[in-house]
C-alpha cells in the first residue's frame, strides 16, 4: 500500500476506536474515489483485465433481458435503466437485441469513472449517465424498466461469526504489513435470515443491509415499470453448505482469494459475497419465486447453455407496487 493509502486507513481507524468496522473497510476498498477498486483502480472485465463475468461470454443472457423488457414496455416512449453496467457488453447486446422498432431511451447507473469510459465506446449515441438511481428516475418521471446483474454481490457487507451460541462481528486493524481480525459482539444485529437460522457455532455468515438502505432510498420515486435483479447466489438454507468461513472473497488478475489472504490488497482487488436471495427477495417484496437463470432463460425462449459460472445464478423481479 501506498503511504497515503495507509495514513487514510490509519486515520479511519482511528475514527473507530481502534479496528474498522468490515462494512466501512469494504465500502473503502472498493468505493473510495482515490483508493477504491471500481472507482480507480480496476483494470477491465476480460481476458486481459481483472475478472471475466458469465454475461461477457454469453448472448442468450442478453436476449433473455431484452425480451423480459419487452413484456413490460409502456405504450410509447419508454426508458430502460442498467444499474452497473460493467464495460457496457451486456448493455450493448441487450441494445441490438431490442431490435431498432421503439427502442426506449437508455439509462446507466455507474459510479465508477474507469468503466463508464469504457462503457460509451459500446453502448448507443444518447445513451444517459447518472451517479445515482434517484437521478435516474427523476429523468423518467419515476417510469422504467430496470434491471442488474452482479450488482447486490459488490454491495458492503457486514461479518458475524456464530461463537458459544453469539453472534460477533468483525472489524479490521492494520498490523504490520497485514489486517488483525477483531471479533466483537455488536450492540444491533441486522434484521437478516443468515442471523437467524440455526447454524452450527463457528459458522460465519455476512448480510447486506446497505443493498437494502440503498433499495428503499430510491423505492419511493419508482411509479411505474418492472425490475430485474440477477446475481450469483442461493436461499439461506443452501447459502454456506459446506462453507463454515462464510463466501467472502477476493479476485485479482482471475485468482480467487479466501480468508485472511482476501483483506491483503487493499483497494486493488474485487471484493465479494454469494446473495442471500431470502433476504434479497423480502427486501425488493417480490411477489414471485426466486428464479433458477435456467427458469429465466426458458421462460424467455432462450437456450441453456450454461458453464459452471452461469449455473450459480438466480434471478429475482418486482414492480414498484409489489
Amino acid at each position: 500500500m501506498s503511504s497515503s493509502t495507509i495514513d487514510f486507513l490509519e486515520r479511519l481507524q482511528a475514527a473507530h476506536g481502534g479496528s474498522i468496522p468490515f462494512d466501512r473497510w469494504m465500502q473503502e476498498a472498493l468505493y473510495h474515489p482515490q483508493y477504491g477498486y471500481y472507482t480507480a483502480n480496476i483494470r477491465d472485465i476480460g481476458r486481459g483485465g481483472d475478472f471475466t463475468t458469465w454475461p461477457v461470454m454469453r448472448r442468450n443472457l442478453s436476449r433473455a433481458i431484452a425480451r423480459w423488457a419487452r413484456s413490460h414496455q409502456p405504450r410509447g416512449k419508454w426508458h430502460l435503466i442498467e444499474i452497473g453496467a460493467g464495460t457496457g457488453a451486456l448493455g450493448a447486446d441487450v441494445w441490438k437485441a431490442l431490435g431498432w422498432f421503439g427502442r426506449p431511451q437508455l439509462h446507466i447507473v455507474d459510479v465508477s469513472p474507469v468503466l463508464r469510459a469504457a462503457q460509451k465506446k459500446v453502448l448507443p449515441r444518447g445513451t444517459r449517465w447518472h451517479d445515482s438511481l434517484a437521478d435516474a428516475l427523476a429523468a423518467c418521471n419515476g417510469e422504467a424498466v430496470i434491471y442488474s446483474n452482479e450488482l447486490v454481490d459488490a454491495f458492503p457487507c457486514r461479518v458475524f461469526q456464530k461463537q458459544d451460541d453469539r453472534w460477533r462481528e468483525l472489524s479490521l486493524s492494520i498490523g504490520g504489513s497485514r489486517w488483525i481480525e477483531h471479533w466483537t459482539e455488536s450492540a444491533t444485529l441486522p434484521d437478516s435470515t443468515a442471523i437467524t437460522h440455526p447454524w452450527p457455532d463457528g459458522q460465519r455468515v455476512e448480510t447486506q443491509e446497505a443493498f437494502r438502505q440503498w433499495y428503499e432510498t430510491w423505492r419511493p420515486l419508482w411509479k411505474a415499470g418492472a425490475m430485474l435483479v440477477i446475481d450469483y447466489g442461493e436461499e439461506v438454507a443452501e447459502l454456506y453448505h459446506r462453507r463454515l468461513r462464510g463466501s467472502l472473497r477476493a479476485y485479482a488478475h482471475h485468482q480467487r482469494l479466501e480468508g485472511p489472504q482476501a483483506y491483503l490488497g487493499f483497494g486493488k482487488r474485487d471484493l465479494t459475497v454469494d446473495v442471500n436471495f431470502t433476504d434479497l427477495r423480502h427486501w425488493l417484496r417480490a411477489p414471485g419465486p426466486t428464479q433458477t437463470l435456467a427458469q429465466f432463460l426458458s421462460a424467455q425462449g432462450q437456450p441453456v447453455e450454461l458453464g459452471d459460472a452461469g449455473e450459480a445464478f438466480k434471478v429475482l423481479e418486482t414492480s414498484p407496487h409489489a
